[in-house]
Parts: C-alpha cells; sequence; structure tokens
C-alpha cells in the first residue's frame, strides 16, 4: 500500500522546497530523459536537498515524526542505495537506532555484502528512500532483508510519482510505504504559485497517466 501523509500543509512545504532549491525540476517545453528511455515533464533529485542544512533537517524532522507515528516498534532504520543513505542515516541518529543500508547488488569484492552494517536476524526494519518512481529498487532492498531474516515493517519515502505499478508493487508485496509528498500535491501547488497553466496541468497528468509513451 502507498500513502502520502495527511498533513496537507507539511506535503506542501515538501513539495515547495524541493522546488525551491532545484531538486524538482519542470519543463514541459524539453523533457528530460530517464535512464528508462522514458520521455519526462519532471526530474527529481533529493540529494540536493543534503546541501540545505534546513531544509535537511526539515525533511529529517517529518521522516521522523512518520516513522515514530506508523512504525513505533522499529529497531533499525535501513537506507536504500544510494539517495537513501543519507536520508537513512540522518532519521537512525535522530532517533538513537542503528542504521545499515542496502546496496542495489552484491558487492563484488571482500565479503560480497548486499547489506552493510549489523545484521541481526528477526529485527523489526523501516526503510527509508528518497524517491519511489515504480517501486522496482525499492521492493528489491526489502526483499535482501528479508532474506537475511529482518522484519520489515514498513518503508518512507520524501515523494513518490504515484504511479500506478508503484502502487500494484507495494501491494503486491504486502509492504507499506508512507510518503511525504506527492506528484498530486505538486502539481497543485505549482498551478496555485503560477509556475504552471491550466493547460500544462493536463499535460502533467496525461505524463502520469502513461510514462512510457508520453511525448510533447
Amino acid at each position: 500500500m502507498i500513502r502520502t501523509i495527511d498533513n496537507i500543509v507539511i506535503k506542501q512545504q515538501i513539495s515547495a522546497k524541493l522546488l525551491e532549491v532545484g531538486a524538482i525540476k519542470l519543463n514541459l517545453q524539453i523533457p528530460f530523459k530517464w535512464s528508462s528511455g522514458w520521455n519526462s515533464p519532471i526530474y527529481c533529485d533529493n540529494r540536493l536537498s543534503l546541501s540545505y542544512p534546513l531544509i535537511r533537517t526539515f525533511i529529517k524532522d517529518q521522516l521522523v515524526a512518520q516513522v515514530k507515528a506508523n512504525f513505533p516498534d522499529v529497531e533499525v532504520i535501513a537506507g536504500v542505495a544510494t539517495a537513501g543513505i543519507p536520508q537513512g542515516a540522518l532519521v537512525a541518529d535522530a532517533l538513537g537506532l542503528p542504521f545499515i543500508y542496502v546496496r542495489a547488488k552484491a558487492k563484488g569484492h571482500g565479503m560480497g555484502n548486499m547489506i552493510e552494517g549489523r545484521i541481526i536476524k528477526g529485527q523489526k526494519v523501516v526503510l527509508v528512500e528518497d524517491l519511489v518512481s515504480t517501486g522496482g529498487s525499492s521492493l528489491k532492498a526489502a526483499e535482501a532483508l528479508k532474506a537475511a531474516e529482518f522484519e520489515v515493517l514498513g518503508m518512507l519515502a520524501i515523494f513518490t510519482y504515484g504511479f500506478d505499478v508503484a502502487a500494484s508493487n507495494f501491494e503486491r508485496e504486502n509492504i507499506e510505504l508512507v510518503c511525504l509528498s506527492d506528484y498530486a500535491t505538486l502539481i497543485d501547488l505549482s498551478l496555485a504559485d503560477g509556475k504552471i497553466t491550466q493547460e500544462e496541468v493536463a499535460m502533467l497528468k496525461s505524463w502520469r497517466s502513461d510514462p512510457a509513451n508520453w511525448n510533447i
């Protein structure tokens, strides 16, 4: 299950801060090219928020609040490589909890680890991601933790595009994902602030409904 937090003010503040520092960019005239090959009017790189202490702290505090509200039994925080690692470490430090992280694939040398940090079987873990698109890499990390006999309570992310395929993937794996903000909030905020027109809103919504085949 994927859901965003109920507090609309916080959702809007998260999107506004990401837009402010250029972590989220909108460009309908010259679409961005994703690694998947998709043309996209939006590009999101939440790692930029780490360079702004006040925004970094605000995001950390909201993630921490959601851990406490949704996963109070957590015993360890896991960051999803790579962008979820610093966010997860900040959350773990604020909560005084152990931190581990999950690689995209097993290390090619040394111990060949996919999970870095102390592994204690049966520990209750919450994963932290910066961004969720289809959910593939996030759920792969959750699968690795389950294989190592952690109990996966759920996952947090700063932002989600809200793709139907992601919702289906998380539903299939029975993992709860809680997001601080989402695509719909971003679009509504951008329209209210005059950053985009109503016509552009229609284009942005058409991309979200079929991103693989979208073009201007």
